[in-house]
């Protein structure tokens, strides 16, 4: 039976359409956020000019894409079952690395995480917001994730097969990426605690991630040898190919748990947690040198007037020296 949608294809198209959206969200936050500095018929300028440089990328890079990919299809052999096998587990491995990525990111893109790279400042909008900066900026990023879409579909365009997924699951994938960029892009103009919602998306994503690499995994066992199996779920409920649980099979479940599975599901889970601690206490680290360097020093001035006080203070407390006289002398000298 042919498969007509492929949850790694999907999660590919989701994860570069959700980065293309986002970059073109944080310019136009950084545009219309920029005030008195740009007028309103230049903020309308340079939002056309993202919108424009967003068409002419996509368009140059699918042709590009569809003349790698249409030779490839045309030419290629039918594959047996262990090529299927272990091409299902290259896609799901880089799916799976490309997620783990995103799930770093979000935190970063709504202002949860800092990086010495990209310095906390109380200025915002310090680039320049010129017409071509726009185009080439906009237009390489969204060039390239569009390219990497071809890159990632290439063993799927190897086996006749498995290329038959890819449109439907590509439509999918753009439609769950594009909403959640647009609800990320709302979020960051509208709310004001973000921190709930990079926790939840993160965390999800970073669930994804570990399903993904622990499949991807699997699929290699299966071509070169299973490991032992630890337990097994009886019954069609708990089947991963059966509703309802087959819709929480992206996220790590089995019906089946090998020691390799177990292993991959950990160490993944682990790693990702280990690179948002780290990711964590660099940012902990940055904020803690921002605010020492803003922090309000004594000044000079204060410095001189206590010193002048000290001074002045010392002066008053000299001994006075008083000449002794005797009365007949007082007398005298009154007279």
């Amino acid at each position: 039976m042919v498969k007509l949608i492929d949850f790694a294809v999907v999660t590919i198209f989701a994860r570069e359409v959700l980065e293309g959206s986002l970059i073109i969200g944080e310019f136009r936050t950084i545009i219309l956020r920029a005030g008195g500095s740009l007028t309103e018929e230049e903020q309308n300028n340079l939002l056309r000019a993202i919108n424009v440089a967003t068409v002419i990328a996509t368009i140059v890079a699918v042709i590009l894409c569809a003349a790698v990919a249409i030779p490839l299809a045309v030419l290629s052999m039918d594959f047996d079952s262990r090529t299927s096998s272990i091409i299902e587990g290259v896609s799901k491995l880089v799916a799976a690395v490309c997620i783990l990525q995103l799930s770093l990111k979000l935190p970063k893109w709504l202002g949860i995480y800092q990086s010495h790279k990209t310095q906390i400042s109380d200025e915002e909008n310090e680039f320049d917001l010129t017409i071509n900066s726009i185009r080439f900026n906009v237009a390489w990023n969204i060039w390239r994730e569009v390219g990497e879409c071809g890159v990632f579909l290439i063993p799927f365009f190897l086996n006749g097969e498995e290329a038959i997924a890819i449109p439907l699951s590509a439509v999918i994938g753009c439609v769950v990426g594009g909403l959640a960029g647009w609800g990320i892009y709302y979020a960051n103009g509208r709310m004001k605690n973000k921190l709930s919602l990079a926790i939840f998306s993160a965390g999800l994503l970073h669930l994804l991630s570990t399903g993904l690499f622990t499949s991807g995994c699997h699929k290699f066992e299966m071509v070169f040898g299973s490991t032992p199996v630890v337990w097994q779920l009886e019954g069609d409920f708990w089947s991963i190919d059966r509703l309802p649980m087959t819709i929480i099979k992206p996220f790590g479940y089995s019906d089946t748990r090998t020691v390799l599975q177990m292993l991959c599901f950990w160490s993944w889970m682990i790693f990702g947690l280990l690179l948002h601690y780290r990711k964590w206490l660099i940012t902990k680290r940055v904020r803690a040198e921002h605010a020492a360097k803003n922090s309000p020093a004594p000044s000079t001035a204060e410095e001189g007037a206590d010193s002048d006080c000290d001074d002045e203070g010392s002066g008053d407390s000299l001994p006075v020296i008083v000449e002794e006289k005797t009365a007949p002398e007082m007398i005298a000298y009154a007279v």
